[in-house]
């Protein structure tokens, strides 16, 4: 073996940072895309957007300009300007002009690699903090199950040992508003001086049962149930729904109406009357009380049907409206020499802007290629839903499979028939006596309008159900039919059974 030279020719795929970052917009949802554009807009002055209003002088930027020497001009942090469209010209690197050319090719792998540019979302606030805040001043005024039932203790002519004691089991409930701990556990938690016999505990326990909403303090669903009817006025149907709650519940939930009708000795009338008043009752009587927090989905795309085709169209709501801060960039190009970051920093915030701009416009390529396939769905609803894969798409549109990937994850289309993930549309299929397929969506519609019309004295079955299909043309097994309707919560036949 000795030394040698050799000449290779190879071509590779070079991960720029700004192929990297547009490749990281693309596959963010709309939160976290407002969520990374808020950081870069506290990191870099070149970039501002088209709607703040704190606009500084620009005759006091530009005369301090003049009076400072280049090194030495202070810019402010956060200023805004309602120019137009900057015209400062900074030396690019070579990138392709299509980006989507560039990352149609990128594997997740590729992304991997180039993790160290992905820095955390930082914790800029938005120009709606005001509005956040209030909703959160809302949301903490809202008032807690425990405060509820603990202004009701406050009225009640209770000894001090005895208010603490009650409120004791009040702070032991959970959010639904049942003591699942038996009271024998809360004994410790009581000083040892009080010398407080379980009975105590009992009585207080019997206090907070008493107290609004009705069927809290329950230690199961039946007590829950059986203190809800108590509360009612005394009657034939009222009695008998205590008769199916005290040790008949399972039989209730099994459906097993003769059964049921043979130990009470009572009639389908009766029984019927008596399954609706168990059903009015509450079984969360706490829940009510539980501070939730509610998410709204931004769409990105609206689909709109004009002259008898449905078109897609951008969310002017989820799409950040972005420009480069004229006053910065009229200093920076009358003092060439001040400041090579500042050059980076605008050259950044115009990558930026089209990196934002061509993730739009490459969801809203993807979007309408979706609609323009799944029409009949817009059209006739989940039952005309047809077999789509990211494939088709990706092969119509000349992109990436992943790139299809990206755009349809956390990415939402507003329309008529609701709103639904870009996923939503793509599925398995099932094929059909005439060769052709049949989506899911579309087997599982079908299953959910077939149950809805069924009869409830004699629902169907996993096996009638997969009959019907497969005489419109449609062959499913058995037990793909189970999968499909348990994926709708949908009771099996059993439990579909009605009196």
């Amino acid at each position: 073996m000795k030394p040698s030279l050799q000449l290779r020719l190879s071509q590779q795929l070079a991960l720029t940072p700004q192929l990297q970052q547009s490749i990281r917009l693309l596959q963010l949802s709309t939160l976290e895309l407002n969520q990374e554009i808020e950081r870069m807009l506290l990191d870099n002055p070149m970039l501002e957007r088209e709607d703040d209003n704190e606009t500084p002088s620009a005759a006091e930027i530009a005369s301090a300009a003049e009076a400072a020497p280049p090194e030495e001009v202070a810019i402010p942090e956060h200023t805004a300007t309602a120019a137009a469209e900057e015209d400062f010209e900074a030396p690019e690197p070579a990138m392709p002009e299509n980006i989507s050319e560039a990352y149609d090719s990128v594997s997740d792998d590729d992304i991997g690699e180039a993790a160290e540019w992905r820095s955390e979302a930082g914790s800029g606030k938005s120009n709606n903090d005001d509005d956040d805040a209030d909703f959160q001043e809302f949301q903490a005024a809202e008032t807690s199950l425990n405060d509820h039932l603990t202004s009701q203790v406050a009225l009640m002519q209770l000894s001090d040992r005895d208010r603490a004691l009650v409120r004791l089991v009040i702070e032991s409930l959970d959010d639904d508003g049942y003591l699942t701990q038996p009271l024998e556990d809360l004994l410790p938690l009581i000083p040892e001086e009080w010398e407080v016999e379980p009975e105590e505990l009992i009585i207080a326990m019997r206090h907070v049962q008493n107290l609004d909403p009705t069927g809290v303090g329950a230690r199961n669903l039946q007590e829950c149930l059986t203190l809800q009817l108590k509360a009612l006025p005394a009657g034939g149907t009222r009695d008998l729904a205590l008769a199916v709650v005290d040790g008949n519940l399972e039989l209730l939930a099994s459906r097993d109406f003769t059964k049921l009708k043979r130990r009470l000795g009572c009639s389908d009338d009766g029984l019927r009357a008596a399954q609706d008043l168990i059903c009015s009752l509450n079984p969360r009587p706490g829940a009510q009380y539980a501070v939730t927090d509610t998410r709204y989905i931004i769409p990105d795309v609206v689909v709109k049907k004009v002259r008898n085709a449905w078109t897609v169209s951008l969310n002017p709501e989820a799409m950040p409206k972005l420009r480069i801060h004229r006053v910065y960039a009229d200093i920076l190009q009358q003092n060439r020499g001040m400041s090579s970051s500042l050059s980076g920093q605008l050259q950044e915030a115009k990558w930026l802007i089209k990196n934002v701009q061509q993730r739009f416009d490459t969801i809203l390529r993807v979007s309408q290629a979706i609609v323009d396939r799944q029409r009949q769905f817009f059209d006739y609803g989940e039952v005309a839903m047809r077999p789509l894969t990211l494939r088709e798409i990706a092969e119509e549109l000349e992109l990436h499979e992943s790139t299809v990937s990206r755009v349809t994850t956390q990415k939402y289309m507003a329309s008529a028939r609701g709103i639904f993930e870009l996923k939503y549309f793509f599925g398995s299929h099932v094929s059909t006596d005439t060769g052709g397929a049949c989506s899911a969506t579309a087997i599982r519609a079908l299953i959910r309008q077939l149950v809805g019309a069924e009869d409830g004295k004699k629902p169907l079955s996993d096996a009638k159900i997969a009959e019907m299909l497969g005489q419109q043309g449609i062959v499913v097994a058995r037990r793909t039919i189970a999968k499909y309707r348990e994926s709708l919560n949908i009771p099996p036949v059993s439990q579909r059974k009605s009196i």
